[in-house]
């Protein structure tokens, strides 16, 4: 069989191990420590490390024996580029900054995930309900309880 590669993927793989050995790099200017006595480099170095190794995973898997299915078409019948996903997740965005300033964690949280979710088109408007209120229960825990964010949970005006 012909092997086949998806360029997308392995130029996608090649570019996270160069920004992995970049982080790794630049983490080295630090000191790094030891895992019991972590240095201000030992963060940015693991990541980069993490990174590289994905990206290598990556682009070893973008062989394969047999050719890739064609894509499914993307966009409108019509031809025109979808840009409801891109519309949303920015409305989402704009939404947090607002809600976030002057509603509070809890608002801000649930309106840029529902917003956000509202762009995939197989999203339903219960699915995206449901993940909001799941991702604003995780927010409130992380940043409001674990974190003790300066954010509050509401704020009005």
């Amino acid at each position: 069989m012909k092997k086949t590669i998806n360029r997308k993927d392995y130029y996608g793989g090649a570019l996270m191990v160069l920004i992995g050995m970049a982080a790794i790099y630049g983490g080295t200017d630090y000191h790094i420590g030891s895992l019991s006595h972590m240095g201000p480099g030992f963060f940015p170095a693991a990541l980069g490390g993490l990174l590289a190794l994905t990206g290598l995973l990556i682009a070893m898997s973008a062989r394969s024996a047999e050719p890739a299915a064609p894509a499914p078409a993307e966009g409108h019948p019509t031809g025109m580029p979808d840009i409801r996903g891109s519309v949303c997740i920015l409305l989402g965005i704009l939404a947090f900054l607002l809600l976030g300033h002057y509603g509070g964690l809890l608002p801000a949280t649930f309106a840029i995930v529902f917003i956000s979710a509202l762009g995939d088109r197989k999203n339903t408007i219960k699915q995206a309900i449901l993940l909001s209120i799941t991702m604003s229960a995780i927010a409130v825990v992380v940043f409001w309880w674990a974190l003790q964010l300066q954010l509050p949970l509401f704020r009005w005006g």
